[in-house]
């Protein structure tokens, strides 16, 4: 195989990688704009009784209990939407969140 037939094999492996490494990024920079500007603004409308379920989730392993468990899913979602750090403490992610939401719906 001569030197001039590897080259194409190559750009297109090269066009190719790029073409994924590009759509990767903009599905991460879709999908941030959405929880910034649909998901979390979702929250505004009654925070503190977002952040009461959202601790009961962290607490209790089935805080509905034997109520609707919508309130409880959707608090749970900000757990995907803001991740709780690693050496995080509790209280300290509770904050966060109700910072963030509170900066969110200004």
């Amino acid at each position: 195989m001569t030197e001039q037939t590897k080259h194409p094999d190559d750009f297109l492996f090269l066009r190719i990688t790029g073409m994924v490494l590009l759509v990767m990024l903009l599905i991460s920079a879709w999908a941030r704009s959405y929880s910034e500007n649909v998901s979390l603004p979702r929250y505004c409308d009654n925070p503190h009784s977002t952040l009461t379920h959202l601790e009961k989730v962290l607490h209790e392993p089935r805080p509905a209990g034997d109520d609707s468990r919508r309130p409880y899913i959707i608090a749970a979602k900000l757990l995907f939407l803001l991740p709780r750090e690693l050496e995080e403490t509790e209280s300290a992610y509770l904050a966060r969140v109700r910072r963030h939401i509170e900066d969110t719906c200004r």
